[in-house]
């Protein structure tokens, strides 16, 4: 479905991606997991379109995306739920939700798409009339895993949706992301620097580090991995 090939990031002289290159099949969750600061959500941002590649190439579904403007890769059917939330502080519930299909115009599709959303998220239906900055940690998080499956995505790429939450929030944002995996046949690009819930949850995954990708394989066979736990585990 995507494949990145020796892809090249720079902000201004410095290298913020080494030609990284990885894959992801139709239907998997794949993780990219490493510390802060080595290029994870660098890699989402240019696959996304937000942020512009020195080199290499990213290819969706077998036409070639580097570089492309970000409305057109949304339109082709990849969707992200940006580090930190990005919900819009001011607007109700439901219009954030709505804003996640603004390149759509099937009004009756839209409607039953937003209904899915809250089926998967209830929160969201108890808050739809509620400004988006009111809400929780948690509740903001789903807020803007929702907006992004209503663009009705083929590829869905989550940055860091653990972050600032409580464990337990944490464990319910994992459960769901299995579901949006498994029932709605949405392929998933996790990028999370909670090594181990990441690895838990994938199929496979990409270590990098400082760049470039130092390791890669089954998540299974990963958080067996000696080195893997020592650095990235905590154990």
């Amino acid at each position: 479905m995507l494949k990145v090939d020796g892809l090249h990031v720079r902000y201004g002289v410095i290298p913020a991606l080494k030609g990284i290159s990885f894959y992801i099949a139709h239907g998997e969750i794949v993780a990219l997991i490493g510390a802060n600061g080595v290029g994870k959500t660098t890699a989402l941002h240019c696959i996304s379109g937000i942020v512009k590649a020195a080199g290499g190439s990213i290819t969706f579904n077998g036409q070639n995306i580097t570089n492309m403007p970000a409305h057109k890769i949304v339109a082709l059917g990849i969707s992200q739920a940006p580090e930190g939330r990005g919900v819009f502080p001011n607007l109700t519930v439901w219009e954030n939700l709505s804003l996640g299909a603004y390149l759509r115009h099937d009004k009756n599709e839209i409607e039953n798409d937003r209904k899915m959303v809250c089926q998967i998220f209830p929160r969201l239906k108890e808050r739809q009339n509620q400004a988006g900055g009111t809400l929780s940690g948690g509740e903001q998080q789903m807020l803007a895993i929702g907006r992004a499956l209503m663009a009705r995505p083929k590829l869905l790429l989550l940055d860091e949706p653990s972050m600032g939450l409580a464990p337990i929030v944490v464990e319910d944002i994992f459960k769901t992301i299995r579901r949006i995996n498994k029932q709605n046949k949405t392929t998933i690009l996790l990028v999370e620097q909670n090594a181990q819930m990441a690895l838990m949850l994938s199929n496979r995954a990409y270590v990098l580090e400082t760049g470039e990708i130092i390791a890669t394989g089954n998540s299974r066979d990963l958080i067996g991995d000696e080195q893997i736990k020592k650095s990235y585990l905590g154990l």
